[in-house]
């Protein structure tokens, strides 16, 4: 039977407005929602998160009193409800075309003498369906999966050119379709894919769910593998990948003094406002405290600093910066300085990457200290990444929106020679000062020196350097030694 669903439904479609998906990390890789009156398909492997994701879509048709229509070929209708709801999703009332399988199919002994069962179920499925799409006119659709349809039809050939008609059929009836589509050993799903106008496929692995965009006809979109988590409660939430370019502020490289003289001098007035700073050196010999007094400086003059710890919790941060005369309590107490101390592998690189621009952008932070690169590597985790990259990027967009990053980097010899960085991320640092341990005639001290100035002037000798209850200290100029760098200085006129 041919049906003319133009007599049924008017519709003009219309590009330039988008279909939110409901998710809105989604919404801007879509570059605005999905191309209204086409087909999606969602897919994945068992446990991914394609239902859910579907769930977000009902769920905005409805926010926007939308009409809606979810038809299930796998899990039954009273199961659907229940577990929307423990995802913070109500849809008792919306219409369901459950077409999951039945315990009584199963001992039904009732023969197909005449025709196939696939014939007789597949001619079943098609009314149903056509029958609630008539009744209900949705304007977005959720078929969950679409590759069930396989096992109703009696060959490859006739799946796909049902599956086909299918989606013609709701495209002429103006609704936006969602269909999952669920690959197994057997059977691929790569057919389905010339089906629709769209396919996004979530990946799991033991580094955490990722989510990418395979095609989007008519549309531009944002390619690349995005971290996303599903929280109960809430549904999925999606980190999509910084990208600095789409960032830019206009800076004019203010000096922002440190507020310790000695150190001023070393940077030749200070750090610039929107400049990265590395600061390396070996365990202990200062990196977090001489960060964390460029971070009170900009609290003193009532900027608001975020400060992410990967190598100790926040107790241990603020005991430790009290024992250097550094009271960070009182700054945290304000509101002027945040502490987040990152628990290892909770996190993928995206997600963190949010939590940052995130809390840059709600509000105004003008120093962001990430402390330290090899915390950063171990605690987080990408999808087919390099972390190196993944913090260039953050780092980037951070400097071109206007924000002070400082960033401490581990050198792993306490002396020898002179490395910049053990991370290879000197490279994205516009200031680079480091600190060091010399050995001087038996006695372990301190050195400390600027490498590196891109936007002006520093000093290009070596200073000592220690930390004692008053905070940090920097002395003269090393003038009397040499091979400081070696971390086995002579005295001037020593052989």
């Amino acid at each position: 039977m041919i049906i003319d669903v133009s007599v049924i439904f008017e519709f003009t479609m219309n590009t330039d407005s988008r279909v939110s998906s409901g998710i809105d990390g989604l919404d801007t890789l879509l570059h605005g929602g999905f191309v209204p009156n086409r087909t999606y398909m969602v897919r994945g492997r068992s446990g991914t998160g394609k239902t859910i994701l579907g769930y977000h879509f009902l769920a905005e048709g409805i926010n926007n009193e939308e009409n809606v229509l979810y038809i299930t070929f796998e899990e039954p209708a009273a199961e659907m409800i229940e577990n929307a709801e423990t995802l913070g999703f109500d849809f008792s009332e919306i219409p369901i075309l459950d077409l999951s399988p039945t315990g009584g199919e199963f001992i039904d002994e009732e023969s197909y003498s005449v025709l196939l069962p696939s014939e007789v179920e597949g001619q079943s499925t098609k009314s149903a369906i056509t029958e609630a799409v008539e009744k209900h006119r949705p304007n977005r659709v959720v078929i969950d999966p679409l590759s069930q349809l396989r096992h109703l039809s009696p060959d490859e050939y006739q799946f796909n050119q049902t599956a086909a008609s299918l989606m013609r059929y709701l495209k002429d009836t103006g609704a936006t379709t969602l269909f999952t589509s669920q690959p197994d050993a057997e059977q691929a799903d790569e057919g389905l894919q010339y089906l629709c106008n769209g396919s996004i496929t979530i990946s799991r692995t033991d580094e955490g769910r990722f989510l990418k965009i395979e095609k989007l006809r008519g549309s531009d979109f944002q390619s690349g593998t995005h971290a996303l988590r599903i929280d109960e409660g809430q549904g999925i939430r999606l980190f999509p990948k910084i990208r600095p370019e789409n960032h830019h502020h206009e800076s004019a490289f203010e000096t922002v003094s440190s507020d310790v003289e000695s150190l001023d001098a070393l940077l030749g007035g200070g750090l610039e406002r929107g400049s990265i700073t590395l600061i390396s050196g070996p365990s202990g010999v200062g990196k977090s405290t001489t960060a964390t007094t460029l971070a009170k400086a900009f609290t003193a003059r009532n900027e608001r600093a975020a400060l992410y710890l990967f190598e100790e919790s926040e107790e241990s941060f603020k005991h430790r910066s009290a024992a250097v005369g550094l009271p960070v309590s009182e700054h945290i107490e304000s509101g002027e300085m945040v502490v987040d101390a990152v628990e290892p592998l909770t996190l993928s690189a995206d997600e963190f990457a949010d939590r940052v621009r995130t809390e840059v952008e709600q509000n105004d932070t003008k120093f962001v200290l990430i402390d330290g690169t090899a915390g950063y590597e171990l605690s987080l985790h990408a999808e087919g990444s390099d972390l190196r990259k993944e913090l260039h990027a953050l780092a980037r967009y951070l400097r071109n929106v206007g924000v002070t990053v400082v960033i401490t980097d581990e050198i792993q010899d306490v002396t020898g020679g002179f490395r910049a960085s053990d991370s290879h991320v000197s490279y994205l640092a516009d200031n680079i000062l480091f600190l060091r341990y010399i050995e001087v005639r038996g006695d372990i001290q301190k050195a400390a020196g600027v490498l590196k100035k891109r936007f002006g002037s520093f000093e290009s000798t070596l200073r000592s350097f220690r930390i004692d209850s008053d905070g940090i200290h920097i002395g003269e100029p090393l003038d009397n030694l040499r091979g400081v760098l070696t971390g086995t200085p002579t005295w001037e006129g020593e052989t």
